[in-house]
């Protein structure tokens, strides 16, 4: 096996550990992974260990006219998105197609 093959071996070998690495930290972390070919995100997702919210996101207050109000165990965290290309803008008067 010469030098080329076992690198190309150990890279084929590296990817699935590091994607189920990769997989098993956002689970800790509570993220939540999304990925097209225009952009990624990792948005924040709420703990089901939560004392607060236990793990709905948030709580119905108010009276007549009740509103969401969330949790901070994720509303406060950051969301991180990579721009990779450009969406396409279609004109206004033409359908997409």
């Amino acid at each position: 096996m010469t030098t080329r093959h076992l690198r190309a071996a150990l890279l084929l070998a590296a990817v699935p550990l590091a994607a189920v690495t990769a997989a098993a930290a956002l689970k800790a972390g509570h993220w939540r992974l999304y990925t097209d070919r225009h952009r990624i995100e990792l948005t924040p997702r709420p703990r089901r260990s939560c004392r607060n919210c236990r793990g709905a996101g948030g709580w119905w207050a108010g009276g007549a006219n009740p509103e969401m109000e969330a949790c901070g165990c994720w509303a406060y965290r950051r969301e991180l998105r990579l721009r990779l290309l450009p969406i396409p803008a279609c004109p206004d008067n033409e359908p997409p197609f």
